[in-house]
């Protein structure tokens, strides 16, 4: 399982805009190759910043099946008007996790 972490800054003010655009995306990451799911999180001490945490079965799952379709320009239409920067996006492998 590889989690996609982007780093997000939005447009001040647009932050419930984003938020309900991100909402709208949901079925497009859920239906894409080897997706399993997003979660998206907001900073405190900065507002305008969030961390969209994206669940992949592979890495090529998000870098070439997701990136590479209509879907992945669906979701940039749906939410690049509200980014302040390009995102900053890394791939991660769990090594430790802690259950309650």
């Amino acid at each position: 399982m590889i989690t996609e972490i982007a780093l997000i800054d939005v447009k001040p003010g647009s932050e419930k805009d984003f938020e309900a655009a991100v909402g709208k995306a949901v079925p497009l990451f859920l239906r894409a190759k080897g997706g399993k799911g997003i979660e998206l999180h907001k900073s405190v001490e900065k507002p305008s910043r969030y961390r969209l945490l994206a669940k992949w079965e592979t890495l090529e799952n998000h870098t070439v099946d997701f990136r590479g379709s209509a879907d992945f320009n669906e979701w940039r239409a749906l939410v690049g008007p509200y980014f302040a920067a390009a995102p900053d996006v890394e791939h991660t492998e769990t090594v430790l996790t802690s259950a309650e």
